[in-house]
Formats: C-alpha cells, sequence, structure tokens
C-alpha cells in the first residue's frame, strides 16, 4: 500500500495535483471523491472545507493546489521539481502570483466582476488585463517559470493558464499558447489526463457532473 493517497474528482482541480503526482514518479493511491460526498463527514475529516483536492501523505494531510504542488516537490527532491537555490526567488514569486491574482483576476472575469479603476488598488491583482499583460511578458521572454527548466510552479501556474484558455477565458496571446503546448507535450501531462478521463468514464452518471472550467468543488 503506498503512503500517499491522492483525494480527488476528475472534473476539479484535482487534476492539477494528479498531474503533479505523475511528475514525481512516486507510488501513489487515489480516492475518488464524488460531488455529493465531498460534505460528509469522512471526507470533512480530511478537508474540512469539503473540497477536492488533497492529499495524505504518511499521517499529514495537505490542500491546496498550490500548497500541494510546493510540498510534493520538497517530499521527493529526487524528482527534480523544486527551485535550486538561483532559482528560487522566480519560483515562489510566480507560485504564489499564479495562486494569488491570477486566479482571483480570472475567476471574478469568468463571474462577470471586475473591480472599476477606482477600486483597483483594493484587489491584489489591480485588473484582468494587467495580470493578463504580466503573464505574456513573462513568456515571452523565458520558456519556463525558473527559465528553461521545468519545475512544479510550472505544474500550478500552467494550469492556471490552460484551463482558462480552454474555455475562452483567457486571450490567446502567442506566448500563452506556446507555453501550453510545452506543457501538454510532456509524458506526465499525458498520463495524468489519460488515468483522469479513465476514473470520469468509469464514474456513475449520477456522480458526475457536466464539465466546467473551475469547479465549485475544486
Amino acid at each position: 500500500m503506498a503512503d500517499l493517497t491522492l483525494y480527488t474528482h476528475p472534473q476539479s482541480r484535482g487534476r492539477i495535483v494528479r498531474w503533479m503526482l505523475e511528475e514525481v514518479g512516486t507510488p501513489y493511491e487515489t480516492e475518488i471523491v464524488p460531488y455529493d460526498q465531498m460534505k460528509s463527514e469522512r471526507y470533512l475529516a480530511v478537508n474540512p472545507m469539503g473540497k477536492v483536492p488533497a492529499i495524505r501523505h504518511g499521517e499529514h494531510v495537505v490542500t491546496e493546489c498550490a500548497a500541494i504542488c510546493a510540498y510534493l516537490a520538497d517530499a521527493f527532491p529526487q524528482a527534480g521539481l523544486g527551485p535550486r537555490d538561483d532559482e528560487k526567488a522566480d519560483y515562489y514569486r510566480w507560485l504564489f502570483y499564479a495562486a494569488g491574482p491570477v486566479e482571483a483576476a480570472v475567476s471574478n472575469k469568468a463571474m462577470g466582476w471586475e473591480p472599476t479603476p477606482e477600486r483597483e488598488r483594493m484587489f491584489g491583482y489591480g485588473n484582468f488585463d494587467r495580470v493578463v499583460a504580466v503573464l505574456d511578458e513573462l513568456f515571452s521572454l523565458r520558456d519556463y517559470v525558473c527559465g528553461d527548466r521545468f519545475t512544479g510552479a510550472d505544474v500550478y501556474l500552467g494550469s492556471q493558464i490552460m484551463f482558462p484558455l480552454q474555455f475562452g477565458q483567457l486571450p490567446e496571446r502567442d506566448s500563452l499558447l506556446r507555453y501550453r503546448d510545452r506543457l501538454q507535450g510532456r509524458d506526465a501531462y499525458k498520463r495524468a489526463a489519460e488515468r483522469d478521463d479513465e476514473a470520469q468514464q468509469q464514474m456513475q452518471p449520477a456522480q458526475s457532473q457536466p464539465a466546467q472550467p473551475q469547479p465549485a468543488q475544486s
């Protein structure tokens, strides 16, 4: 029995962590949590927020996708997904940029809301166009978050770009499309997608919901 368990749903942000686990390459077990069981007593004991993904590693539980990606990179250094000393500034900067400004800006935009110009300073991202411009500049100058080397930060930031692109929630800038194509060409990404697609097919229709760009339970 593996010492590592992924709690997920194939139509959720759990796909991000599945990809990270495939990049890490260590054995893990998967527990699919149907939407109607996410608020069950059993699963709330894992994540009191009642959402996926989560991982259990030994006696420890980690939630939140960015935290899980960072944790796995640290816990399994042999995978080479964590930052070298000269990469730490970029690694942490852009990992948390994705978890903060990018997700907030894209989510608010998808819901049809944006801050007025006079209130932009109240929000960590300012406005949607500024967030997109920063990402466009970043990947016009480099292939990956840390330059020419793929790291765990690319799993998270890349997912925050790929999902919105898929559903028309980000403009198709050439830099972002090239970055997407680099990431989707990775063997670990393909394996993760195949496993989640298979899990979705095996679920009973009553347990699944129509695909959404950013599912509520994720």
